[in-house]
């Protein structure tokens, strides 16, 4: 078996994130706001036009646009970005709750209800259950006239990776 091997991450010191009332963010607010630096900051998401908020503890919100480029050869978008945009919203509803580690998806069950065509979804995820080491979310997609295209419910495992390693979570200093 081969083991991976990561490089050393620079730490970066950035400027103090301020809160509506002027005061450095702290705690939860902190944690979630670094969490929507690192999604924004992952490669993959250079590909789908997309945007991370965690309003609170236990939900995420994701809002993309989608065009032709991920349609299949039916003309409708391909299950892939289906996928991706559900994962994400559960696995960042759930890993609100964890500011220590990174949490890697175990299982994920997908339900597609209508299919989708290009312009605006939103991807909203939701914890259901687990404090500890596994964690449950669901997320659904919502599409243009607020109609449900897939939902979703998946499993996330605490991992051994510290999310202040990973380059792109960037607590306010």
């Amino acid at each position: 078996m081969r083991s991976l091997r990561c490089s050393p991450i620079s730490r970066r010191r950035t400027l103090p994130e301020l809160g509506e009332s002027g005061a450095p963010l702290a705690g939860a607010e902190a944690h979630f706001r670094a969490l929507e630096a690192l999604y924004a900051a992952a490669p993959i998401n250079r590909i789908w036009d997309s945007r991370l908020e965690i309003p609170e503890s236990g939900h995420a919100r994701i809002s993309f646009d989608l065009d032709e480029r991920y349609y299949h050869a039916a003309g409708a978008v391909h299950g892939t970005s289906y996928f991706k945009m559900l994962d994400d919203a559960a696995f960042y509803a759930a890993n609100s709750l964890v500011s220590d580690r990174f949490l890697l998806t175990t299982g994920f069950n997908l339900l597609f209800t209508r299919p989708l065509t290009a312009g605006p979804v939103t991807a909203e995820g939701r914890w259901v259950s687990g404090q500890r080491r596994v964690f449950v979310a669901e997320a659904r997609l919502i599409d243009a006239e607020g109609e449900e295209a897939a939902r979703g419910t998946g499993t996330f495992m605490k991992s051994r990776i510290a999310l202040s390693s990973l380059d792109g979570y960037r607590l306010p200093a």
